[in-house]
């Protein structure tokens, strides 16, 4: 067996970056940026008011004086003249502001009758104007990759670009494989189980990044492996859910390496999620998960997640760890690395008391995976321990 560490070495040495494309403004939210941007133009264009009321010059504005108004610039309908002395102009917020003007008196503080107005405060130095550029810069650029959020998506739509150059999605193909699955909706016969980890996975890896197709089920013979595998064929990465064991029926290794397979591991020091393994099917990814609910989900997030991130463009790293102290004690550790399923609340992290690897009602409950390391001793609560957040 190898450590949780070597395997995630293992499985980034087998990812390969993928490809960029370009991708309308409308759907690029979640999509990784394969290079940076640049501004296609200064924003604001022009100095701007923040605020609604009077452009005039500072230098004027005593307390008192008074000025008249002999025009209005308006967002998109800007004054086209100059001001003169003792002139102000009506003014709004986002408009540009007019030539001349230097300042803009907000409308609580002025007292209008007709074309003239009075300043009820003396000018403080604060100019309620917004410098053209204060943004960005014609030039300035988005930095890559990143993860386009919301705000980024504004920012690029902003800077001008209809199209954004992405990462392709990896496509995955989820196999889950045994005699006892049946898809959800069907009628299980007495011995049979519906298959749950698929669709699991499938949300998991579709809600970071990747286009996830759902093969047919597997059955335990070599010609429904083989032709299952066949129909994966043009995805970027193979991910199998059970079958990666020892047992009489776990054939999945077996077949995969009659196809071309070069493993690259197998078996992880973890719990839960040991019959772990992976590596290259010619230009494929595979990665072979144990059967159990819980093991692969659990998989899903420490390696899964990394590798597609990997993918993406997003670096090689694993799954971000955080710290919280423990609300109760814990017994020692055994000799694997242990994700135990806990939820985090206020800084303190409490361990489900059932960690059996069949209980997706106790994974459903938790928030995250508390890490306890290789024959961790026994830990009280008020200690520190790490954990990984469960998306």
């Amino acid at each position: 067996m190898i450590s949780v560490s070597q395997a995630l070495e293992a499985l980034f040495a087998l990812t390969r970056p993928q490809p960029s494309e370009f991708c309308p403004l409308t759907q690029a939210a979640g999509r990784v940026l394969a290079t940076p941007i640049t501004a296609r133009l200064t924003q604001p264009p022009f100095a701007a008011s923040s605020m609604d009321g009077y452009a005039l010059n500072s230098v004027e504005a005593d307390l008192h004086a008074q000025f008249v108004v002999v025009g209005e610039s308006a967002a998109g309908h800007g004054f086209t003249g100059k001001l003169g002395a003792g002139q102000a102009v009506r003014i709004f917020t986002g408009a540009p502001v007019p030539k001349g003007a230097d300042m803009v008196a907000i409308q609580e503080e002025v007292e209008r009758r007709g074309k003239l107005i009075t300043l009820l405060t003396a000018y403080d130095g604060k100019s309620n104007i917004r410098p053209a550029g204060q943004d960005f810069k014609l030039g300035e650029q988005m930095s890559a990759p990143r993860r386009l959020t919301p705000s980024d998506i504004a920012l690029a739509a902003s800077m001008n670009h209809a199209t954004l150059p992405v990462f392709k999605k990896p496509v995955v193909a989820l196999i889950s494989t045994g005699d006892e699955l049946v898809q959800p909706g069907e009628s299980p016969a007495p011995e049979q189980i519906i298959a749950s980890n698929t669709y699991g996975l499938k949300a998991l890896l579709e809600a970071n990044g990747a286009e996830v197709r759902i093969l047919p089920i597997a059955r335990d013979t070599r010609a429904s492996l083989e032709t299952v595998f066949a129909l994966s064929e043009g995805a970027d990465l193979v991910v199998t859910i059970g079958g990666a064991s020892v047992g009489d029926h776990d054939i999945v290794a077996e077949v995969a390496a009659t196809l071309g397979l070069d493993q690259s591991f197998y078996k992880v020091a973890m719990r839960p999620g040991k019959p772990l393994m992976a590596g290259r099917m010619g230009n494929t990814m595979m990665v072979g998960l144990p059967g159990n609910p819980v093991s692969a989900m659990v998989c899903g997030h420490v390696f899964l997640l990394p590798v597609l991130g990997a993918m993406l463009g997003l670096g090689q790293a694993p799954a971000q760890r955080f710290k919280a102290t423990l609300s109760a004690d814990l017994p020692a550790n055994g000799p694997r690395e242990h994700y135990m399923r806990a939820t985090v609340a206020e800084g303190q992290i409490e361990a489900e008391i059932r960690q059996d690897s069949a209980l997706l009602s106790v994974l459903a409950r938790a928030n995250a995976l508390l890490i306890r390391p290789p024959h961790d001793g026994a830990r009280a609560a008020g200690e520190t321990v790490d954990y990984i957040t469960l998306s």
